[in-house]
C-alpha cells in the first residue's frame, strides 16, 4: 500500500535567496550602506561590543569616496539610527550630521580606507574575547570551520601605543593588515574589513566568537588543529566576503524587523 504521491520540487527560479542588491542610483547606494550601518551598530550594541565611547564602525560613501559614515560619538550603539550618522572626510573633519567624530575613529579608519580602495567597511570595538586574545598577541588558530576562514587572512599588530590618534600610527596599522579581512591589535581589540558593512560586520562577529572559543578550548585542554590543507581549502569556501554577506543576512533579518526605528 503506497502513501501520498509527494509534490514535485519547485523550479529553482521560484525559491528565494538573498544576493546583495544592485543599485539604480549613488542616491540608493548610500541609504543602503547607511541602513545597513545603523543595523550592524544596534546588532553589536546587543552583543554588549561597545565599551563607553569605544568602538566604530565606517562605511565608505559611493560618491564621496575619500569620506566615510560613522557612528556618532558618545551616543549607544543601541540607539542610533540612519539619520543620526555622521558623515567625515579623512581629516576627521564633519561634512555631514550634528555629532563629533570618535578620534580614533577616522585616525585609524581614514589610513585602513586609504590604503584599501576595495574596503568599504571597517569595524573596530572592544569586545571582551577579541581582548583577551589580543592580550596573548595570539593569531586564530584553525581548529573550526569558522576560524578556518581566518586562516592565513589575518595577522597581529604587535605595538601597543595606547589611544590611536596618530596618523602614522593608523598608516602602520594599515600596513599590518595589508590585503587580509582582519586583524588582532595586540592589548586592544580586533579590527575588520568587507566589501559591504554586512561582511565587515560578520566577521568581526564571526572573529570574536572564533576567539571566544579557541580560548575556552585552550582552557580545557590542547585542540586539534585543522591542517594547512583542510584549512586552506575551508578558507577558499567561507572566507570570502560574499558568504561573510549572505551568513549577516539573519541578523540583519532580524534588527530590521524588530527595531524598524534604526531606519528613520
Amino acid at each position: 500500500m503506497h502513501g501520498p504521491t509527494p509534490p514535485l520540487p519547485l523550479p529553482t527560479d521560484r525559491l528565494r535567496f538573498a544576493m546583495p542588491p544592485m543599485h539604480d542610483s549613488l542616491a540608493d547606494e548610500r541609504r543602503h550602506r547607511k541602513e545597513r550601518l545603523a543595523g550592524a551598530l544596534r546588532i553589536f550594541g546587543r552583543l554588549g561590543f561597545e565599551e563607553g565611547v569605544s568602538g566604530h564602525i565606517t562605511a565608505r560613501d559611493p560618491e564621496f569616496t575619500d569620506c566615510f559614515w560613522v557612528n556618532p560619538f558618545g551616543m549607544p550603539f543601541r540607539h542610533v539610527t540612519v539619520s543620526d550618522l555622521v558623515l567625515a572626510n579623512l581629516d576627521g573633519q564633519v561634512i555631514e550630521g550634528n555629532y563629533h567624530v570618535n578620534q580614533a575613529a577616522f585616525t585609524v579608519h581614514a589610513q585602513v580606507h586609504t590604503a584599501r580602495p576595495d574596503v568599504v567597511a571597517v569595524a573596530h570595538c572592544h569586545s571582551v574575547y577579541g581582548r583577551a586574545l589580543a592580550a596573548l598577541g595570539d593569531l586564530l588558530d584553525p581548529i573550526t570551520q569558522e576560524s578556518c576562514a581566518f586562516y592565513e587572512d589575518h595577522a597581529v599588530y604587535g605595538s601597543y601605543t595606547g589611544v590611536t590618534i596618530d596618523a602614522d600610527e593608523g598608516r602602520r596599522i594599515a600596513t599590518a593588515l595589508a590585503s587580509r579581512k582582519a586583524l588582532v591589535l595586540r592589548n586592544h581589540g580586533l579590527l575588520t574589513v568587507g566589501d559591504s558593512v554586512d561582511a565587515a560586520a560578520w566577521w568581526f562577529l564571526s572573529m570574536e566568537r572564533s576567539c571566544q572559543v579557541q580560548l575556552a578550548a585552550k582552557a580545557a585542554g590542547r585542540p586539534v588543529l585543522i591542517d594547512h590543507k583542510q584549512a586552506t581549502e575551508t578558507r577558499e569556501q567561507a572566507g570570502g566576503d560574499l558568504v561573510a554577506w549572505i551568513n549577516y543576512q539573519p541578523m540583519w533579518q532580524d534588527i530590521s524587523r524588530s527595531e524598524p526605528d534604526l531606519l528613520s
